[in-house]
């Protein structure tokens, strides 16, 4: 790299810029956590989507990673991971062939299961190979988005898994994400204990009848340090903590500190009520909270000008007001903490690395804008 591009002054924007100690600060902070607790971690690399950063994971102690798609799994069996969940709940047989093309890679991958109908079709793709297939059964803990009601319908989806040759049950998990529509720390604990118990009381009525269930996982960023502590979970599957963002400040999970990924951005026009920068929606994205709750003000947060709130976007532009007009001067850059960094990550194709102001390489993000 020239030495032209040695700070990040030098850089173009808008960049995605990605400080390395703080990603391995938050990396050390979930492996300290599961370490302490007895846990294992399987993080959701949907936030990061790179080859590198799911490495640091898995050398940091990752039993093995989460995806959101197949097409991500692909990706990262790059990585040397050869125990993978895809958390979602696959059905189509295309997306099936995929899982297959997997299994013919000798990765252990995982599906997510939530109905007798598609636990029908795999059996049906599975039976054309000699392969078999883990699956794990998704629980709704209170989303309602994907999932089985816990208890005895999870109960029933297990037995309805016993009479399928190709398949057999490895875990019972679930993903509080309505708790990022939380509006005190108090609400955040109550839902991560409901999580944890509606993986629980599932696996307690599958190990009555008989059927072990050898793994109960968790996830969420917001919740998986209170659910991960409650008895009989075993596993967590944070994605956002690799980062953080400003929804997570908002919400009372981290401090702006903590946050490892930024977007360096120009001052593009400076007006007598407004300030203008070269971030608009196709950078910074649309997000102000979660599940029906703005847990934050504007459209990021602006380190080193708390005052300044980014009121609107339009495709490229980023438009800042202001009570007292700061001292921002045309070509000026500014770093903002994106308010939800999984979409902003998704924008750009590579990460600039960098040591405080120092510029010390470039990541790619493998697995952006991929299809379901």
């Amino acid at each position: 790299m020239e030495d032209r591009y040695s700070c990040i002054d030098h850089l173009d924007t808008p960049s995605l810029l990605l400080d390395l100690e703080k990603l391995q600060t938050n990396i050390d902070r979930m492996s300290n956590f599961v370490k302490k607790n007895n846990l294992k971690l399987r993080p959701h690399i949907k936030t990061h989507k790179s080859i590198k950063i799911a490495q640091l994971q898995l050398k940091s102690g990752a039993v093995g990673l989460t995806t959101a798609k197949v097409e991500e799994a692909e990706v990262m069996a790059s990585t040397g991971c050869k125990d993978i969940l895809i958390a979602f709940p696959l059905a189509s047989p295309q997306k099936l062939k995929r899982v297959i093309g997997l299994l013919n890679r000798g990765i252990e991958v995982k599906v997510a299961v939530d109905s007798v109908e598609q636990l029908k079709l795999l059996q049906r793709e599975l039976e054309k190979t000699p392969h078999s297939l883990e699956v794990w059964i998704k629980v709704n803990s209170g989303l309602n988005r994907c999932g089985v009601e816990p208890g005895k319908p999870v109960l029933k989806l297990a037995q309805a898994i016993l009479f399928l040759s190709r398949l057999r049950v490895g875990g019972i998990f679930t993903h509080a994400g309505h708790a990022y529509g939380a509006q005190t720390k108090e609400k955040i604990e109550e839902i991560a204990l409901a999580e944890a118990q509606a993986v629980v009381d599932s696996a307690n009525e599958c190990e009555k009848a008989g059927i072990p269930i050898p793994t109960r996982s968790v996830g969420s960023t917001p919740t998986f340090m209170t659910s991960g502590r409650v008895d009989g979970i075993t596993e967590v599957r944070p994605g956002n903590a690799v980062f953080f963002d400003h929804i997570q400040v908002g919400l009372g999970v981290a401090e702006h500190r903590d946050c490892a990924l930024s977007v360096l951005a120009s001052v593009v026009g400076v007006y007598e009520n407004r300030i203008v920068l070269d971030t608009g929606s196709k950078t910074l994205c649309l997000d102000k909270g979660a599940h029906g709750v703005d847990s934050v003000k504007g459209y990021g947060y602006i380190t080193g000008y708390p005052e300044l709130t980014i009121e609107r976007l339009s495709e490229e532009h980023g438009v800042v007001v202001f009570q007292e007009k700061p001292s921002l001067h045309l070509n000026d850059k500014v770093r903002i903490i994106p308010n939800h960094a999984c979409t902003v990550a998704n924008q750009f194709e590579h990460y600039t690395v960098c040591k405080g102001n120092k510029v010390i390489g470039s990541w790619k993000v493998d697995a952006r804008g991929m299809l379901k």
